[in-house]
C-alpha cells in the first residue's frame, strides 16, 4: 500500500523535473473540486504540504458551504483563519456543479448536484442553481475573492450531433436562453464586483473555439462574464490551447493547469465510447501535469505577453495515479514551467 510522505514526494517530484526547483512567477493554487471530501482544515494542511500557495475552493462537499457563510460570520472567519493558519491565499471560488444546474436541460444526473429533496424536479433544481449562484457572489465578497469559476450548463448540448436535425434557430434559442438565465446572476456579480469565469468544457453552452466566440458576443456588454482557461478540454478536440488563449485573453479571468493525452489507436474513438475515465481503451484521458500532451510553455509565453498575473490553479484529474503523489508532483511542475517575462531585449548588450 502506498504511504504518503510529503517530504519524500516533494523530493521525488523535484528530481523528476530535473533536480532544480524554480520559483514560480504566479501564485500556484489547488482547485479543490476533486478534494471536496476533505474537511477544510485537513484540505488546507494537505495543500500546503503538497507545495501549494493557495486554493480555489469548491462550494460544495466539505469545503465551503454557501448558505452557512451567508448566515454565520463566524464561519466566514473560520475559513479566513484556516487559510491564514496554513499561509494559503484564496483567489477564486469554484461553483461548477451549482452553475450546471442553471442552464442544463432537464437531466436526472443533476440529482447528484442539487439537494436530495429537489430530486427529479427540474424547475426546482434550476431555481436552486440560480439562487445559489447569486448567493455565491456575496460569499465571495465576504471572503475578499474576486473570481468565481464554474459552468453555465447548456439546454442544447444534447443537440451536439445534428441527428435528428438541429436547426440554426434551435441553437440560437439555446444561447439566448443562457443569456436570459444568467443575466440576473451577473447583476449580482456586478453588484459585488465579482467576475464569473466559465470553464469552456463539453456539456456547456461554450465547449470549443467557435461556441466560445458566439457566447462572448452574446455577453459582450457584460464584463462580469469571462473565461476560466483550461487546456485539457481543448486539446482532445483538436484545438490548440495557446491559440485559444491568445485569441480570448481579454476575457480570461482565471487559468487552470490541467493535462490530457490523446491515445487513438485505431479502435478507440474521440467521443470516449461510454467508457469511464482512466480506462486505457478510451481515445483520450485526463493526465496529471506533465504526463499528457499540453504544451504549457506556449501557454506561459502567451500569459506573459498579455500580462496575466492571476493564479495558475492545478485541477488534478488522473484516474490512473494516486492523487496525493500526482498533485504534489503537479505543484512542482507548475513552479518549474512558469517563468517571468524578460525585462530587456536579449541583443541589447551587443548593440552599438
Amino acid at each position: 500500500m502506498y504511504k504518503y510522505n510529503a517530504n519524500n514526494v516533494k523530493i521525488s517530484a523535484i528530481l523528476l523535473l530535473g533536480g532544480i526547483y524554480f520559483m514560480a512567477n504566479r501564485l500556484v493554487t489547488l482547485c479543490t473540486c476533486q478534494w471536496a471530501d476533505l474537511e477544510l482544515d485537513e484540505l488546507c494542511k494537505l495543500a500546503k504540504d503538497m507545495g501549494y500557495e493557495g486554493v480555489e475552493l469548491a462550494c460544495w462537499g466539505n469545503n465551503v458551504d454557501i448558505n452557512k457563510a451567508l448566515k454565520d460570520d463566524s464561519y466566514v472567519k473560520y475559513i479566513l483563519d484556516t487559510l491564514k493558519k496554513y499561509d494559503l491565499k484564496c483567489k477564486a471560488l469554484a461553483t461548477h456543479i451549482i452553475g450546471q444546474c442553471v442552464g442544463d436541460a432537464p437531466d436526472i444526473r443533476l440529482n447528484n448536484f442539487a439537494p436530495a429533496e429537489l430530486a427529479n424536479d427540474a424547475k426546482a433544481i434550476r431555481a436552486w442553481g440560480i439562487d445559489m449562484m447569486k448567493k455565491a457572489a456575496l460569499v465571495a465578497h465576504k471572503l475578499g475573492v474576486k473570481i468565481i469559476t464554474g459552468f453555465t450548463g447548456s439546454p442544447i448540448w444534447k443537440y451536439l450531433y445534428s441527428f435528428p436535425q438541429t436547426t440554426e434557430q434551435m441553437v440560437e434559442e439555446g444561447f439566448d436562453e443562457i443569456v436570459r438565465l444568467w443575466t440576473p446572476i451577473l447583476d449580482e456579480f456586478k453588484k459585488y464586483d465579482v467576475k464569473f469565469a466559465l470553464e469552456v468544457h463539453p456539456g456547456e453552452i461554450a465547449f470549443d473555439y467557435y461556441s466560445t466566440q458566439k457566447l462572448l458576443s452574446k455577453f459582450k456588454d457584460r464584463p462580469e462574464f469571462g473565461l476560466n482557461f483550461d487546456p485539457s478540454h481543448l486539446i482532445w478536440q483538436g484545438i490548440t490551447p495557446h491559440i485559444f488563449l491568445n485569441d480570448f485573453i481579454d476575457r480570461v479571468y482565471h487559468v487552470h493547469m490541467k493535462d490530457a493525452a490523446v491515445t487513438l489507436d485505431g479502435r478507440s474513438g474521440i467521443l470516449g465510447s461510454h467508457i469511464d475515465f482512466g480506462d486505457l481503451r478510451r481515445g483520450w484521458n485526463f493526465r496529471s501535469l506533465g504526463h499528457g500532451q499540453v504544451n504549457f510553455e506556449e501557454i506561459i509565453r502567451v500569459l506573459n505577453m498579455h500580462g496575466y498575473d492571476g493564479p495558475l490553479s492545478v485541477e488534478w484529474e488522473d484516474s490512473g495515479m494516486d492523487r496525493i503523489m500526482g498533485a504534489t508532483e503537479a505543484a512542482a511542475f507548475v513552479k518549474r514551467v512558469d517563468f517571468k517575462p524578460s525585462t530587456i531585449k536579449f541583443d541589447e548588450a551587443i548593440a552599438n
